[in-house]
């Protein structure tokens, strides 16, 4: 297995005293397991969380920086915010707490390597590798946008290649304390290697937004296909200046077998001025869709027919005309219904995942079952399609507007009616306070409508939902029951097709095993 590495700190460059090695430590619930890393900011190791049993990367501050009680404030609330950011090519933040003075993030942990040591071993990537990679940090950063979090450190240390070939984003809670308020570069934090990636506007200590994180990504896409970032310096201050004045050498220039059209975008998204790039991650994952297109006719990289559903479906905020947004719903609508059994099945999963974390089995008429309150719906524009209206829901996810999305499924097709209800329960389950009664009711009804085709993820769902509305309403010996009947097959399919739902039923064990405690 290789080296797992999270986080930007392991490049080692500009450490800030010296930290005791915490190994074999324990850090409140954490067990320290082995250092994997460490820099200027914090240092990283493998842990493991004894009351969940599973490993974790720990990124432990570096105590010249907790000496800093602004800092660590910082630290804290950029770290909480970037927790909220939930999707599958962002490292997942766990938890921000501190044990015995020391304050760490408790994150998912990744196996494999980040694309610096991948471009130390390997040198140049292939452009096919490249646009996989490009489409899948996009994506990440579409999540990012919608949130109104930048990065600003996003560079090769910052992107992860796990072992199963997913491409993840790190460090979005440490990149924005690094970076905030930044008006030189020499603050303590900010490495050596983090000004060959920043963008013009960050350089100059200028308000960011999502187009500085793109910058940033077109030096690491440079970077990756040339082998060299586009500007180099002996200083921090020697390569800045390049960013802000001098044009990079052209990519056709500098390799000689890359495809004119990825080069061209690369190009584009470094333009100096924020104005001359892609105005969001959505509109540049537009471009990179028809980029995919383009070079599957050429023969030197998988079409867009490969992406994940999610990443088909954040391209279509960044379409300004609703004729070509649901233009372009309808045809991945039609590219299901094409698709014959196994791409129907498929569609399940994907779509399951990005748009309300997994499918539904067949249910009719969800609105009559879960018996809900009365929501107006007045307010939640009509979006025009039964897809267009499942994708605004999962934008804007509300009440009102899950409940609009199932009222146009309805009229449409069974399947978007699932995917609608299911979505509503997660959003009771996930986010209220106030309907655990109301969610039972709909789990009880999904675990009745099994299907030989998704029963187990049906029951999966219905079982750890149930479970979860139990605890909340104290109900521990009901909670305890459901939770017994959850077994290994169905613990698996949680983890993939429903991460959110899966940590909130870790979470509500957790409290079950603390009552069982209290009452012996």
């Amino acid at each position: 297995m290789a080296t797992p590495v999270n986080s930007s700190d392991s490049d080692g460059n500009g450490s800030v005293g010296i930290a005791p090695d915490l190994t074999g430590r324990d850090l409140g619930d954490y067990r320290v397991l082995r250092r994997l890393g460490k820099g200027g900011m914090a240092e990283v190791y493998l842990a493991e969380q004894r009351s969940l049993s599973r490993q974790v990367a720990l990124k432990v501050l570096n105590p010249t920086l907790a000496t800093d009680a602004n800092y660590v404030q910082r630290f804290q609330n950029e770290a909480r915010a970037a927790a909220s950011l939930v999707h599958p090519n962002i490292v997942q933040i766990y938890e921000v707490g501190q044990a015995e003075g020391i304050h760490f993030i408790a994150q998912e942990y990744v196996a494999g390597k980040n694309l610096s040591q991948l471009l130390e071993r390997e040198g140049a990537f292939d452009p096919a590798l490249v646009l996989d990679v490009l489409r899948q940090v996009v994506a990440a950063l579409c999540k990012a946008h919608e949130l109104d979090i930048v990065h600003r450190d996003i560079k090769p240390e910052n992107i992860l290649l796990s072992n199963s070939g997913e491409v993840k984003v790190a460090d979005f809670g440490l990149a924005r304390v690094q970076n905030t308020d930044t008006k030189t570069l020499t603050q303590v934090g900010v490495a050596m290697g983090t000004p060959l990636y920043m963008s013009p506007e960050q350089v100059e200590g200028r308000p960011v937004d999502a187009r500085s994180d793109i910058y940033s990504l077109g030096v690491s896409s440079y970077h990756l296909l040339a082998g060299v970032p586009p500007h180099t310096g002996e200083t921090a201050l020697a390569i800045a200046v390049q960013h802000l004045h001098n044009m990079p050498e052209p990519l056709e220039n500098v390799r000689s077998d890359l495809p004119s059209a990825l080069a061209r975008i690369v190009h584009k998204m470094l333009a100096k001025k924020p104005e001359s790039r892609p105005v969001s991650p959505s509109q540049l994952l537009v471009e990179l869709r028809d980029l995919a297109q383009l070079a599957a006719n050429e023969g030197w990289a998988a079409g867009p027919d490969e992406w994940s559903l999610s990443e088909l479906i954040a391209t279509e905020p960044a379409r300004s005309r609703k004729g070509e947004q649901l233009d372009e719903l309808m045809k991945a609508e039609s590219r299901l219904k094409l698709g014959g059994p196994k791409k129907r099945r498929l569609a399940y999963v994907l779509l399951g995942a990005a748009v309300v974390g997994g499918i539904l089995g067949a249910v009719t008429r969800p609105r009559d079952y879960l018996g809900g309150p009365e929501t107006t719906l007045a307010n939640v524009p009509d979006q025009g399609s039964a897809w267009a209206q499942l994708y605004h829901a999962q934008m804007h996810p509300t009440e009102a507007s899950w409940q609009k999305a199932i009222e146009k499924a309805d009229d449409d097709d069974p399947f978007l009616t699932e995917l609608a209800t299911r979505g509503l329960l997660r959003h009771y389950l996930l986010y209220s306070k106030d309907h655990y009664h109301i969610a039972l009711r709909g789990f009880r009804r999904l675990a009745e409508n099994a299907t030989s085709e998704n029963a187990e993820l049906l029951q999966a769902f219905s079982l750890a939902g149930s479970c979860i509305c139990h605890q909340k309403l104290g109900e521990t010996r009901e909670a305890m029951e459901l939770d017994d009947n959850i077994d290994a097959a169905m613990e698996t399919v949680l983890r993939e097709s429903e991460p959110q739902v899966y940590q909130a039923l870790q979470r509500a064990r957790a409290s079950l095993r603390e009552a069982q405690t209290s009452d012996t």
